[in-house]
């Protein structure tokens, strides 16, 4: 009886398994039918909010552009954001490499941390003032903090900039940062 019972939770065990291997076999070929990555998101119609999908999600002149300038400010923001990136990165792995260096002294690694963290409460700062110039209702914004100042390039407005825009912007870089107004360039980025 005791022999029964073994055998039958281990058939159990195995018919479990059996059925695991089937779900996920079938659930993988269904996932490869429709062409979706596991935990690729779809939205409803299509469209998103994020300026660097919305112009490869969006149909030519669907977001009330002409055709040929719908993607034209995204890809510049695209672009400078990009070539940010890649110059931080190439920075963080200079910066790193002296940290893990054996040749390296102490002084030397002490001064890498040091800017391998000011160059992280860059980034954290650059993204916080991005999404709050966006959340401000102005279509993109890409943000440059360097040692001589904060420089913020928006998207090119009907009526241009104004000057409440210019103080609404400089409100945010200087809450965000503390750097003071005279240290702050707004540009508006022509279409």
């Amino acid at each position: 009886m005791k022999l029964w019972k073994r055998n039958a939770v281990v058939a159990a065990i195995v018919l479990f398994v059996c059925v695991a291997v089937y779900l996920n076999w079938s659930y993988q070929q269904e996932a490869a039918d429709t062409g979706k990555t596991l935990g690729q998101a779809t939205l409803v119609d299509g469209r998103t909010k994020d300026p660097l999908l919305s112009a490869a999600s969006a149909a030519p002149g669907e977001s009330g552009k002409p055709a040929e300038t719908a993607g034209a400010s995204t890809g510049y923001f695209a672009s400078a954001r990009l070539n940010r990136q890649q110059a931080r990165d190439s920075a963080l792995t200079m910066l790193q490499d002296t940290v893990n260096s054996d040749a390296a002294d102490a002084a030397a690694k002490t001064e890498a941390g040091t800017a391998i963290e000011t160059l992280a409460t860059a980034t954290v700062s650059e993204a916080q003032i991005e999404n709050l110039v966006i959340a401000k209702g102005y279509a993109d914004c890409v943000a440059f903090i360097s040692d001589g100042g904060v420089s913020v390039v928006v998207s090119a407005t009907e009526n241009g900039l104004q000057d409440a825009d210019v103080a609404r912007i400089t409100e945010i870089v200087t809450g965000e940062t503390g750097v003071p107004a005279s240290q702050i360039k707004i540009i508006e980025a022509e279409g």
